[in-house]
This record gives structure tokens, sequence and C-alpha cells, in this order.
């Protein structure tokens, strides 16, 4: 985009919107029994970190929904011109902890929207914040990062979402944590986050109209588990974790969480070496 040019959408930056929900004891046990036993050790009555993830989802009719499983018109985000969709990462601070039973009130806000041309073609950028508040107060804010993309052109059978994976770099690791995301897996917590989006469900949808290799792994699947890693090294508040989706991971392949010697990044990585997502955390003080 041209420095010159009008800023598309500028409108949309500042719009606001808000939603209540309850972190119920059915929940917290529908995400312990998909995630356990990757989570940080927290009090009994505390919901595990990630939990926010599922608070809130957008809700539409089936009618509603688009070619990929998404509501096709969201009223809170802009109307960008690309019909792919895709969580890209972001920044969350926790200052404080959930618990079950408290009754969550979500702002959201539209705070940036970038169009850029990339390697794979033109890309969309929205970054939306969100305010979690409990009746304690303040518990936990966060930027979230939404790509969009253009739609897939398939190419002489190849699967246009497939590129060369170069040599992975070694990094030492401390703790290391090993899972297999698999299909079911993937359902389950599509549930919970009522995501229709057919990437995580829907192979033939996966693989023939969007171009992955296999049922795709949700990105915040893998930053529950790169969060939890984290704080299962110290949970001083305020927690601030920042993540980024490098390459999709694919599901019913091992993928293993890793924290560096230093404690602070992190990341995930397939078998053959690739990172998924990058992320680093920093503590509170002592």
């Amino acid at each position: 985009m041209d420095a010159t040019e009008p800023k598309l959408f500028a409108e949309w930056i500042g719009r606001r919107s808000e939603s209540i929900d309850v972190v119920s004891e059915r929940l917290v046990e529908s995400f312990r029994a998909i995630f356990e036993p990757h989570l940080a050790l927290l009090p009994a009555d505390t919901a595990p970190l990630g939990t926010h993830w599922c608070l809130s989802p957008a809700i539409a009719g089936m009618d509603q929904l688009g070619a990929d499983g998404h509501p096709a018109k969201n009223l809170f985000l802009p109307p960008v011109p690309l019909p792919r969709r895709m969580w890209a990462g972001g920044e969350l601070q926790v200052h404080d902890h959930l618990r079950v039973g408290d009754k969550v009130r979500k702002v959201s806000t539209i705070q940036d929207i970038v169009r850029k041309q990339g390697r794979s073609g033109e890309l969309w950028f929205v970054a939306v914040g969100h305010a979690y508040h409990s009746d304690r107060g303040l518990a936990l804010s966060e930027r979230q990062d939404i790509v969009y993309r253009e739609a897939v052109v398939p190419r002489n059978g190849i699967p246009p979402n497939t590129s060369p994976v170069d040599p992975p770099t070694i990094r030492p690791a401390g703790q290391v944590w090993s899972v297999v995301p698999s299909s079911t897996l993937l359902f389950r917590y599509s549930a919970i986050t009522f995501n229709g989006h057919r990437i995580h469900y829907d192979l033939p949808y996966a693989t023939q109209s969007e171009g992955y290799e296999g049922l795709v792994v949700h990105g915040p699947i893998q930053a529950t588990l790169l969060l939890n890693l984290a704080a299962s090294q110290g949970t001083r508040m305020p927690l601030t974790f920042r993540c980024r989706g490098v390459a999709p991971a694919i599901a019913d392949r091992e993928l293993t969480v890793r924290a560096g010697i230093d404690g602070r990044r992190l990341w995930t990585q397939g078998g053959s070496g690739a990172v998924h997502m990058e992320a680093d955390m920093d503590r509170g003080p002592a």
C-alpha cells in the first residue's frame, strides 16, 4: 500500500462491541479434557490459561455462514475484500486468573487495519483489542491479529499452501512437551469455541478448496499449549505473552512445544523441524 493512499476502512478503527459470558464448570471441564496433561498447575477453582479464547464466540445462524463455515458477514469486523481469514497471533497480558463461575465482560475494539503485499499475494491484517473483566476487575487484555488472504488457485495438482521447508534452525531447548493434535482434538476444540471454520474438521475442503496438506491445527490450540508451557515455569503477574503464527501445523502429526533455555522464548515445531508458531513471555516482578 502506497503511503500516500488514504487508509482504507479507517472509519472502522475504534469501533467497539461488548459481550457477556460465564466461565462455567462445564466449559472448564471440557477444556481440561482437551488439553490435559499439558496445562500449567493452578488452584482447583481457577480456569486454565487459554480458557478465555473460548468465551463470547461469534454466533451466527446457518443461513449467515460463508462457504468456509465462518459467518459471511461479521458486523464487528470490516468487510475486507479477501475471502480467507485466519488467526495470526498477538499479545496477551494476564493480570488476574479467571475462576470457575466468573461472569466475564469482554470489550472488543478494532485497533488497526493494514493492507500488505506478501510472497503469497495480497494480505490484510486487522488488529483487535480485547479486554476481559470479571467482578474483581480487569483480568486479561489482548491484541489479536487476524490475517485475510486471497482465494486459493490450484496449480497442477500441487496444494497451493505447500511450500518448501527450510532447514530447521538448531535452537537449544529446555522443557519440551510432545503432542499429537488428532482430528478428534481439533473437532472438540472447534465445538467448545463454536468455530465453524472447515479447515479444522472438513478434510476434503481443507485439502481441495484451501490447498492444505491436511486438517489445520487452530492457532489458539498452539497458543494455549505455548502459554501453559510458559506459565508452568512460573506464574507471577502480570504475565505478558506474545505469539506469531509462522506456518500451518497439520493434524495427526507430532507437534513439539518447546521452551528455550532462558525460559522466555517458546515455539512449536513439527517432526520435520519446521517451526509453526513462535512466542515469547515476560513475567511480573518477583
